[in-house]
């Protein structure tokens, strides 16, 4: 089937031979049309093996292109003889109409590179379903990040030259800073107001980690970004919850714009006061593009695939790293995990968005002596966690470890006392910021306080 497909597979000879035919000509039309090409580009093997000579005698020393080189190449590599070749390279150029459309000419072969690579990455797919080598979800997810790879490699950018990247790149974005929208072109705040200063708000293609051990308030903290972020900052924003309902997750929202107990959802026992708040605050998130999520045993490929389907989505916020399934089949866990926060990197990158996601912490803070407090070494599972985020943050409250101390030390400790440790933050300084937690309403608050991480 795939011999007969390859027959039909689109190309245009013309525009091929024209490429060719004007970096014969004038070899600095190898700048523009690099831009655009590869030899793998090009359907005709031979095609593509005079590009890639050319491209090696363009990067060389003098960038010079010599048809007689090109010549000798091919007939070493039994493409031509050395004679044929020599007359097919006259030929490419005598072809040529004017070297001034060879960007056009370049287009026209990259959309018939893009057209044949989508038959084949179709024919894939149709085998891969055919054979059933995987469940229907996996090959769902494999045929729509296959389609997706074909697209982003359309819109990749080749090198810029440093001086290009200032003037059009970090001079523009500079002016957009200080401009009349500035707002527009800064980090995201996640409404409290130390940390901001400390990561510069959510970035763009940063992927942050918020690590704590279990009932320190990871979902709670991350709820109350997803809070901020959709209602102050007014983002687009999808929050996946593999351990929550849809309708815990919208309770313990409700309760902490109401100010009402969160308990109080579960018993149905309201004031008629309590019943006007919800009702107010329910009025608030009428307008709020916050989204969420309660798939169990979600993979990254499909995390993906709704955030594009959604669109113009500003933050991904994924509750837990832990329940978040691969893939593809690795040998263990560790394996497994380390594919999952690089391709969570890769979708914060891919999709020029920042992702957020809670982890679990191991039990190595449990049997630390008297400092339970958490560090990169603790992370479970995957050293490569710590090495895959930009930004990687610790929830910490001593109350958690209360009982641990004596009856008459255990007063002077503060309930709702939270210290969030940054502790890697690829793009400024880390500290410690302390807020407040309400347990009532399931809520963090900013305290004006900060202090150095060691």
């Amino acid at each position: 089937m795939a011999d007969n497909l390859s027959v039909s597979l689109p190309y245009n000879l013309e525009a091929e031979q024209s490429v060719l035919g004007c970096i014969l000509i004038e070899p600095k039309c190898m700048e523009d049309v690099l831009m655009h090409l590869k030899p793998d580009s090009f359907y005709l093997p031979q095609h593509q093996q005079i590009f890639a000579a050319m491209v090696s005698m363009f990067t060389g020393s003098n960038g010079a292109i010599d048809p007689v080189l090109i010549a000798d190449a091919l007939a070493k590599d039994g493409v031509y003889d050395l004679s044929g070749g020599k007359e097919y390279l006259l030929q490419l150029a005598q072809s040529v109409p004017s070297t001034a459309n060879v960007e056009s000419y370049a287009k026209i072969v990259k959309e018939q590179y893009y057209l044949r690579t989508l038959i084949q990455v179709s024919q894939e797919i149709i085998e891969d379903a055919s054979t059933a080598s995987g469940s229907a979800s996996s090959i769902l997810d494999s045929a729509e990040q296959k389609i997706y790879d074909i697209r982003q490699g359309k819109e990749v950018n080749g090198p810029s030259k440093i001086s290009e990247v200032i003037v059009n790149g970090v001079y523009d974005k500079l002016n957009k800073l200080t401009g009349e929208n500035k707002d527009d072109y800064k980090g995201i705040p996640t409404g409290f107001g130390l940390l901001d200063k400390y990561i510069t708000g959510l970035n763009k293609s940063d992927f942050i980690l918020i690590g704590a051990r279990p009932a320190m308030g990871k979902t709670s903290f991350a709820l109350n970004l997803a809070q901020n972020v959709s209602m102050i900052a007014k983002k687009k924003t999808i929050f996946f919850s593999l351990e929550m309902t849809k309708e815990q997750l919208a309770e313990r929202l409700l309760a902490s714009q109401a100010g009402v107990t969160s308990q109080k959802f579960r018993t149905g026992e309201l004031t008629n006061d309590e019943w006007v708040r919800i009702g107010n605050a329910a009025g608030q998130f009428k307008d709020v593009e916050l989204y969420l999520d309660d798939t169990s045993s979600i993979t990254v490929p499909e995390i993906k695939s709704r955030v594009r389907r959604l669109k113009n989505v500003d933050v991904i916020i994924i509750d837990y790293l832990g329940l978040v399934q691969s893939a593809t089949r690795k040998e263990n866990r560790v394996q497994e995990v380390s594919e999952i926060t690089r391709n969570l990197k890769m979708m914060a990158k891919d999709l020029n968005i920042p992702v957020i996601c809670c982890a679990q912490l191991s039990r190595g803070t449990e049997g630390r002596g008297k400092s339970h407090k958490p560090q990169l070494s603790d992370l479970r599972e995957s050293g490569s966690i710590e090495q895959d985020a930009d930004i990687v943050m610790f929830l910490y409250r001593e109350e958690y470890y209360k009982n641990e101390v004596s009856e008459d030390k255990q007063d002077e400790i503060d309930d709702s006392m939270t210290e969030l440790i940054v502790a890697k933050n690829r793009h400024g300084q880390t500290g410690t910021i302390e807020l407040s937690f309400d347990k009532e309403f399931t809520r963090f608050r900013s305290i004006d306080n900060v202090r150095n991480y060691n």
